[in-house]
């Protein structure tokens, strides 16, 4: 019985684990909580031809 004790514990320790980390990047300092600062856009792509002049981007 001790060793299902300690399997589940280390189950619930496992489980718990992706939540405080995700917590993390949103605290300052001192261990607050703080507002999350907005994400960047993903940068567009630029597409030019062979002769260095903007073209279209095939999809």
């Amino acid at each position: 019985m001790n060793r299902l004790t300690i399997a589940f514990a280390a189950a619930m320790a496992l489980a718990a684990t992706p939540m405080v980390a995700q917590a993390a990047p949103c605290k300052d300092a001192r261990g607050k909580f703080i507002k999350c600062p907005p994400t960047k856009p993903a940068p567009r792509k630029v597409c030019k031809g062979h002769k260095g002049k903007f073209v279209k981007c095939p999809r």
